[in-house]
């Protein structure tokens, strides 16, 4: 049996996204916030994630020399879609991959990295979200990390299908974005499991519901 881990990064004023979905505020020095992080993700047997976040992260993910680029592409990934198949077609053609190659710098090259071809065959979950939840938490092995996009993220957590959730709080104020849980139907009282900061001022939070 397996749990499901959300991680999500958040500004200090709540939101995990800005309104355009750009999330260059995330990405700062804070070179021991990241190795956490990486660690964290590579305590993983699956990766999960919206239809979004999945075209984004193919497009990206296999050719970067990224320190998060091990961890995302050796360990198996699943996207959440309704089309099926079908949204496999549509890496490499979404605006953010495009602006995330732009500014990529020595992050990227033209080689496939190790684990990389790993994108191309992920498991498609196109059923009720709950269910495929449940199937996949039923399975062996280390936790499910989800990574969102902040629609999936909001269900998950909405549905009480999350059994931590891992906010890497970073230390910048964005005045307005796309706030988590927005979508709860009553509060989620949540009980904190640790917390460390880190010397940038990045604060990670583990929570598990009370």
């Amino acid at each position: 049996m397996r749990e499901l881990i959300l991680r999500m990064s958040m500004s200090v004023d709540g939101f995990v996204s800005d309104l355009e979905g750009r999330n260059r505020w995330v990405f700062g020095d804070d070179q021991e916030a990241k190795r956490w992080i990486v660690d964290f993700i590579g305590n993983a047997s699956l990766h999960i994630m919206g239809s979004r976040s999945f075209c984004d992260m193919a497009a990206w993910w296999p050719t970067s020399v990224d320190q998060f680029a091990p961890p995302m592409n050796l360990i198996p990934k699943a996207v959440f879609s309704r089309q099926g198949p079908a949204i496999l077609g549509k890496v490499n053609r979404s605006a953010a991959a495009d602006e995330a190659r732009a500014r990529a710098g020595a992050s990227q090259t033209t080689a496939l990295q190790p684990g990389g071809e790993s994108w191309a065959a992920p498991y498609v979950a196109s059923g009720e979200l709950a269910a495929e939840i449940a199937g996949l938490k039923a399975q062996a092995g280390k936790p499910i990390i989800a990574h969102g996009g902040v629609r999936f993220a909001r269900s998950l957590v909405a549905q009480g299908l999350v059994d931590q959730i891992a906010l890497v709080v970073i230390p910048v104020a964005l005045g307005q974005g796309l706030p988590l849980f927005s979508e709860l139907a009553a509060p989620l009282r949540l009980t904190l499991a640790s917390s460390m900061a880190f010397p940038g001022g990045a604060v990670a939070q583990i929570y598990r519901p009370a």
